[in-house]
């Protein structure tokens, strides 16, 4: 009977697209360990299991997960922003929040709540909402709340910011939050957006195009993240930096 960590790990190896020799010979072990760890068979040590868990390009988060089924403790840290610790990347943030004036900037987590934004991002969104956004403002529920009557080009902003949601929800370990956050916006969008073909080309870039009033500007963003990130928190953060279209 396969073992929980086992389980997971099969589920990564699918994930990735590699078969049991293939991760083997990258972890420079055998396909039958690799079997025995995920059948059940073989009990993986801590270090096989980050071993594998790097082989795998497997999100921090769900390292710990593979460490936990294991019944090891986790081994990377998920941190505040505010955290000593963490001061220097803090410090970049709001230094990239500021050099991006007079354009909009904001700081997301991983379930798409804005942790921060420079003033050129709140002046836009009160602008467009009659005043500022509710805490936490989640960049999703807007869009496809709000701030809907005031993007001239719905259709293609729409349909491209479910097709992100919808590779988050469905790849890796299924994140009930973001499933929440998929399932609301699928109740409004058109029935084509319920599936979206992953095959097909995307456009090189989606501006989206706000309208109201007087105000009329038209963005494309650039998403940037931290750099081989050792804390669950630095991984999982982004940074979406707005610019005319």
């Amino acid at each position: 009977m396969a073992s929980p960590v086992g389980t997971l790990m099969r589920h990564w190896r699918r994930e990735r697209r590699m078969s049991q020799l293939g991760l083997a010979t990258e972890m420079g072990t055998t396909q039958r360990h690799v079997s025995f760890v995920e059948s059940g068979r073989a009990q993986p040590s801590r270090e096989l299991i980050l071993r594998l868990s790097r082989a795998l390009d497997v999100p921090l988060r769900e390292r710990n997960q593979l460490l936990l089924a294991a019944g090891y403790a986790p081994h990377y840290r998920e941190t505040g922003l505010d955290a000593p610790g963490l001061a220097q990347v803090h410090t970049a943030l709001q230094r990239m929040l500021s050099h991006q004036e007079p354009y909009p900037a904001v700081v997301m987590d991983r379930h798409w709540d804005i942790t921060d934004a420079n003033d050129a991002a709140t002046a836009l969104f009160t602008r467009l909402l009659d005043g500022p956004p509710p805490a936490p403002a989640n960049v999703i529920r807007l869009m496809f709340g709000p701030l809907r009557p005031h993007v001239a080009n719905f259709d293609l902003t729409g349909e491209a910011l479910i097709a992100r949601v919808h590779r988050e929800a469905v790849g890796g370990i299924p994140d009930p939050r973001t499933t929440t956050l998929l399932d609301e916006v699928l109740a409004t969008a058109p029935p084509a957006w319920r599936t979206p073909d992953f095959a097909r080309t995307a456009s090189p870039v989606v501006p989206v195009h706000f309208v109201k009033d007087d105000l009329d500007v038209s963005y494309f963003s650039l998403v940037t993240t931290v750099g081989t990130p050792q804390d669950v928190t630095l991984q999982e953060i982004r940074v979406e930096l707005f610019f005319p279209a």
